[in-house]
């Protein structure tokens, strides 16, 4: 779940991949504008030091690659490849490079912070400056660069018996850990997440391997509510069918959900998410809404109420490490199922007009 800016220089870096040293070329999907799409055919870059080359075995779809792809974005500036959830095998390592070696499978999220500034002394390096302006772009391709501060931090030896697509899922599962850390959903409690899409079923799947009593889910389209039954959840809502607060009312015995996690992104279902959270509930704020746009906030019902009001944004080097265990363990059974789709990497233009019609979940892009 990719929510800030790509770094220019490592983006064009990507782009250019320009280097004479004869390693080879490749493929990469470059974004020239909204609904352009090439695939450039590019020279491979040396790494230089701290640096991994890696062969892509495994490119992830998102939401973020594919709101980018509609309409552009304001931080990702064009021409900009694309994809950031990934797995492959170190195909060339950079001088100084000593925990890998050509021909290690991988697995790695495409940021990590300097652990020096303000925000890295206080815990929060989700908010570090280097996370946002040096986040690696363009897994949709055949080969992608690792950065050294990527390399030195959050890139692992992918275990033995983790697929390359289920090892893929470390960059959205560590978003949902760290989400779920702040909420701190206890065993007794019901929670009840707006939102059937990839991130919304990872929730649910990490939830229920927590032990939380009660998980109920709603959505719209029936593939992404079949699937949320097949994932445990306790209950299903089908928002086209039926009334999402006449439903939450009812939870809890009436009082409503413990926890809401706002899993859509959208205006309309951060301010639904207010309205059904119980007293002296908490409401998590996962899906990230368009820059610009606000909500009302009922001051008296946030103070009477007694609510609490989280908003998560990325990770920290923690909840990656969270995230690598819980898939080390194969503590999320079935969570590979969220992966629908796997496509080549020629047909990318085609994945996305699915996933803009719902047809699919997540899909695997294996160049």
């Amino acid at each position: 779940m990719l929510l800030h800016m790509a770094s220019c220089e490592n983006s064009a870096r990507n782009v250019e991949m320009v280097n004479a040293n004869g390693l080879g070329r490749g493929r990469q999907a470059v974004l020239y504008s909204p609904g352009k799409l090439e695939m450039r055919e590019v020279e491979l870059p040396k790494p230089k030091a701290g640096e991994l080359l890696i062969e892509v075995k495994c490119a992830l779809s998102c939401g973020t690659d594919l709101k980018t792809y509609k309409r552009g974005h304001p931080l990702f500036p064009t021409p900009t490849p694309l994809g950031h959830e990934f797995s492959g095998i170190v195909a060339q390592a950079g001088p100084g490079v000593d925990k890998f070696k050509i021909g290690d499978a991988i697995v790695a999220v495409p940021s990590a912070p300097c652990m020096t500034c303000f925000f890295c002394w206080r815990g929060q390096e989700n908010l570090c400056r280097q996370v946002v302006e040096h986040i690696v772009m363009g897994a949709y391709a055949d080969y992608l660069l690792l950065p050294a501060h990527v390399v030195a931090r959050h890139t692992f030896k992918k275990p033995s018996d983790v697929s390359f697509e289920v090892a893929a899922l470390l960059e959205p599962l560590s978003c949902v850990f760290h989400a779920q850390e702040m909420a701190q959903v206890q065993s007794f409690e019901t929670v009840l997440i707006l939102g059937a899409g990839p991130l919304g079923l990872l929730h649910l799947s990490a939830l229920k391997a927590r032990g939380a009593r009660r998980v109920v889910v709603a959505g719209r389209r029936a593939n992404r509510l079949r699937a949320a039954a097949e994932f445990g959840a306790d209950d299903v809502i089908d928002v086209e069918r039926e009334e999402v607060e006449a439903v939450a009312c009812r939870l809890n015995s009436g009082f409503g959900p413990d926890v809401v996690i706002e899993a859509t992104g959208q205006v309309a279902g951060w301010e639904q998410a207010l309205r059904l959270v119980r007293r002296g509930g908490r409401v998590v704020f996962f899906g990230g809404c368009p820059s610009g746009t606000s909500v009302a906030l009922d001051t008296r019902r946030m103070h009477y109420d007694n609510l609490t009001l989280l908003a998560p944004f990325h990770y920290r080097p923690r909840d990656v490490a969270a995230a690598l265990a819980a898939l080390q363990e194969h503590a999320l059974p079935g969570v590979e199922r969220i992966i629908d789709s796997r496509r080549r990497l020629a047909e990318l233009a085609e994945v996305f007009a699915l996933l803009e019609r719902g047809e699919l979940l997540k899909c695997a892009i294996v160049p």
